[in-house]
């Protein structure tokens, strides 16, 4: 399914981008060496609570992953890149962590995910991996424009990705998003430019771009959920929820 929004819930979607933008920002700040990703999780169910809105995960079942997935933020560290399930893990100096985060309020979805190193050492390696997801995000975002098609935002992305050096995987990628967290059309983070959905004023979409050091291969851990990269290299991803507006 592919929604286009009203104004109105265009106005709703800023409203819960900020609250998203918000709590992953209050998240960062807390984060240190030695936080626990159990108290993480607990933090985001408040934080959502607080602001009456609700947890696109907690609840959510998907074909790829086991069962409802029962936490209120995907957690995931180091050589973990995508759907980290919260666990019993203390963050240690120089771990590489990624917060992404779903939720509805006033019947609109936002989406969105940060990468950063926890502590005083700060490797060069993963600081590159997240620049890397930042400027894709960047040229995805400047790719959707009105009239443009979905394939320039995933050559945009593609292209940044590349250039840097990571392999691409396109089997988890960016989507529409509105009243639900996932919808059509999904976006790979590469592709062919002028192909696919045009993009109308009301779409949203959220654009992330994720990378594995020196893989394109992903394993599942037993918990059903983590997605590692499969030669244990390091990994980062950012998202953020964007509108197509006339504007841009």
């Amino acid at each position: 399914m592919i929604e286009i929004l009203s104004s109105t819930e265009l106005t709703q979607a800023t409203k819960t981008g900020a609250l998203v933008g918000t709590i992953l920002q209050t998240l960062k700040s807390r984060t240190a060496v030695g936080t626990n990703l159990l108290d993480i999780d607990q933090w985001t169910k408040a934080m959502i609570a607080d602001a009456g809105a609700q947890s696109c995960y907690v609840d959510y079942e998907a074909s790829f992953g086991r069962g409802p997935f029962g936490h209120y933020i995907c957690t995931a560290v180091n050589d973990a890149v995508l759907h980290g399930k919260p666990s019993n893990y203390t963050l240690a100096d120089g771990d590489l962590l990624t917060l992404d985060l779903a939720v509805l309020q006033g019947g609109v979805a936002a989406d969105a995910a940060i990468s950063f190193v926890v502590g005083d050492s700060q490797p060069a390696e993963s600081l590159a991996l997240i620049a890397a997801t930042e400027r894709a995000l960047a040229a995805g975002i400047a790719a959707a424009q009105p009239g443009a098609h979905i394939g320039d935002i995933s050559h945009a992305i593609g292209t940044v990705l590349t250039a840097a050096g990571y392999p691409v995987n396109t089997d988890f990628g960016g989507h529409g998003i509105g009243s639900t967290m996932h919808q059509d059309p999904h976006v790979p983070n590469t592709g062919r430019p002028g192909r696919g959905y045009k993009l109308r004023p009301g779409l949203l979409l959220a654009l992330e771009p994720w990378v594995m050091q020196d893989t394109a291969d992903l394993v599942t851990d037993p918990d059903g959920w983590t997605l590692r990269s499969a030669t244990g290299a390091r990994t980062a991803h950012t998202e953020h929820t964007i509108a197509i507006t006339p504007q841009g």
